[in-house]
């Protein structure tokens, strides 16, 4: 099963009806999947990013069929959205992972969600580690997906860590204009961080960041001397956790689901 590159000089008319060649141009099969925009998928196609029956396609005017070629974006298989996009708001719970499938047999976020929703083929949008808490977005719109993790949009991710013992205001300050993490050389982005309240001998404090490093919040509060007992993330963008009980999901709202897309500069529809 194969495909076929266009030269781009026919019509759209006489390539889809009058040319014995089949299927649609990779970058509109691509938007129509819900990959990514159409301009956003002939950038993935050119950097080399897509694959079609196992090669690497960077002609934008390649053909495919995806109902028969094998086309794959960043070795994600493609497929045509049956229904309209899910948008699945989680609230995690610790000790669970991150991720689709756990080879290791840990119990995974995929696991807390009705198997309706799983056979949609929902995944999760960004990374919570294993013990971190809170809110996490799975979908299948693969273009919000796509914008909701790239660093040019950068949204606003708001924790509340419960760490041991008070922290100073020199440790605040420091971690507002940036700290350096272990085994780094650049400096973490500016942060918004205030004390909310104090528990027992810890305390409650809150961290606004805009970057996404691995496992940043407790690396920052580390790198000021604090270690953190709990944590959890309350807010990514216009998107809050609200009063969503641990280890439950929720559907997002139109209203959510369009103040997310209007965030990462996508178009909402009429």
């Amino acid at each position: 099963m194969g495909y076929t590159g266009d030269m781009g000089n026919e019509s759209e008319t006489e390539r889809d009806n009058g040319n014995p060649r089949t299927g649609e141009r990779l970058q509109k099969a691509l938007a129509r999947a819900g990959v990514a925009s159409r301009r956003h998928a002939e950038e993935l196609i050119v950097a080399g990013a897509v694959t079609v029956n196992g090669q690497v396609v960077r002609e934008l005017g390649t053909r495919v069929d995806l109902e028969r070629d094998e086309v794959r974006v960043h070795g994600r298989l493609v497929r045509l959205p049956e229904e309209a996009p899910l948008y699945v708001l989680l609230n995690k719970p610790t000790d669970t992972v991150t991720t689709v499938h756990d080879p290791e047999g840990r119990r995974t976020v995929l696991d807390l969600l009705p198997e309706e929703w799983r056979a949609r083929r929902v995944y999760p949008v960004g990374r919570l580690d294993r013990y971190t808490e809170g809110l996490l977005l799975l979908t299948n719109d693969g273009e919000l997906a796509l914008r909701l993790t790239h660093p040019r949009y950068a949204l606003a991710k708001e924790y509340h860590a419960l760490v041991a013992g008070l922290p100073t205001s020199a440790a605040l300050r420091r971690l507002e204009r940036g700290v350096f993490l272990e085994g780094e050389t650049r400096a973490t982005a500016p942060a918004r961080v205030w004390v909310m309240r104090s528990q027992g001998e810890a305390t409650w404090v809150g961290v606004e960041i805009h970057e996404g490093r691995n496992r940043q919040v407790r690396r920052m509060l580390e790198a000021v001397g604090y270690r953190t007992l709990r944590l959890r993330r309350v807010r990514v963008g216009p998107l809050g956790l609200g009063t969503l009980k641990l280890g439950a999901a929720r559907l997002l709202t139109v209203g959510e689901v369009a103040a997310l897309r209007a965030a990462v500069e996508i178009e909402n529809e009429a």
